[in-house]
């Protein structure tokens, strides 16, 4: 698999991106997909449609007051509306990379950074958050491939992770 267009996200104010895509609820009334000829009218990107994105789409997703939301899609669905959807559909943790990558994985998101903020969502509210230091941490491979492929979010985190 292709190293995956992160999705974006804006966490507190800041402007980031994450380290896994949350499920994307297609059925929902204000999701809604695109028709070819739709497509082509919003100019899409080209890469949005390669093996570099998968799914046909990037979301920018916010944490905003303890709230996790779904704010735009690019790619093969829209938002109906202007006003965010709160994501209640989602629960699990949001893996947001800070720092300098230490180990680059070219499949999903199994790229190691010096640090992760991990946000654990139930429901759509923020419920923990903790930072994730991989520095000075040995690597290890068959791990990364897990962390890339879907359902990764579900898994619990080490022990040693510090609580903020």
């Amino acid at each position: 698999m292709t190293a995956q267009i992160p999705e974006n996200l804006i966490y507190e104010g800041y402007r980031t991106t994450m380290n896994f895509c949350p499920f994307l609820p297609k059925d929902h009334p204000r999701i809604v997909e695109l028709s070819g000829e739709e497509i082509q009218r919003e100019n899409i990107h080209p890469m949005i449609f390669s093996t570099a994105c998968w799914r046909e789409y990037v979301g920018t997703w916010e944490v905003k007051n303890g709230q996790f939301y779904l704010v735009r899609l690019t790619g093969k669905y829209k938002i109906l509306g202007d006003d965010p959807i709160p994501a209640d559909w989602f629960s699990g943790v949001l893996k947001i990379p800070v720092g300098k990558i230490l180990h680059y994985v070219h499949m999903g998101f199994g790229t190691v950074y010096e640090r992760e903020i991990l946000v654990t969502i139930d429901k759509g509210k923020v419920v923990n958050v903790r930072i994730k230091d991989n520095r000075g941490k040995e690597i290890d491979h068959w791990n990364q491939v897990e962390r890339s492929m879907p359902g990764s979010e579900f898994r619990s985190e080490d022990e040693d992770d510090s609580e903020r």
